[in-house]
């Protein structure tokens, strides 16, 4: 309902999965995994509230839904926030703080290396980007930059800082919907 939806969309038509936009509680009942997508997470909340969405979506994600959070996403996941916050689905043993990385200005783009994706690095493109502070002890730390975590996944849940939906690169979004299909042998560290 707010922010980079659409790119994540196309990326997973790209890898051949259909999609689709969740704007109401009902639109949850289709699903089998849930992006909470890049954008403003104070506006996203709201409009989960707004909506009837943020118990159900929560509800859902503590039973066990397959979710991935990017930036804004991720913050939405985290356990804790720092600073103005707003309010989060508190799933993922987290502490973030939001825009981290400076203002829209300061965006930037790097490689990493993300052994469980490959040996190729991974172009990541960062946009008011948060940082994390801190990682609970169940929480994999897959890629990191300056060391801090900036991918990482619990579980069943996954989260990133950086914008993998503004890359050709499909393979954050292949590690995703492995998850998603059950793949419990998807290790942090193995390549797919």
């Amino acid at each position: 309902m707010q922010g980079a939806f659409r790119e994540h969309r196309m990326m997973l038509e790209r890898c051949g999965v259909q999609s689709v936009e969740v704007r109401y509680p009902q639109d949850l009942d289709q699903l089998d995994g849930l992006i909470l997508p890049g954008g403003e997470s104070t506006t996203i909340s709201r409009l989960l509230h707004e909506r009837g969405l943020f118990g159900e979506i929560k509800t859902r994600i503590q039973d066990g839904l397959a979710t991935f959070g990017t930036c804004a996403g991720m913050i939405l996941l985290a356990k804790e926030v720092w600073g103005e916050a707003p309010g989060t689905l508190e799933a993922m043993d987290l502490v973030v703080r939001r825009n981290a990385y400076g203002r829209q200005v300061d965006s930037f783009e790097v490689d990493l290396e993300v052994p469980a994706l490959g040996p190729e690095p991974l172009r990541a493109v960062f946009i008011r980007a948060p940082v994390v502070e801190r990682v609970g002890d169940g929480v994999a730390v897959l890629a990191s930059f300056k060391d801090r975590p900036v991918l990482v996944r619990q579980g069943r849940w996954l989260a990133c800082t950086f914008h993998p939906e503004l890359t050709p690169d499909l393979r954050v979004h292949r590690y995703f919907l492995r998850m998603v299909a059950g793949e419990n042998r998807v290790a942090p560290d193995k390549p797919l």
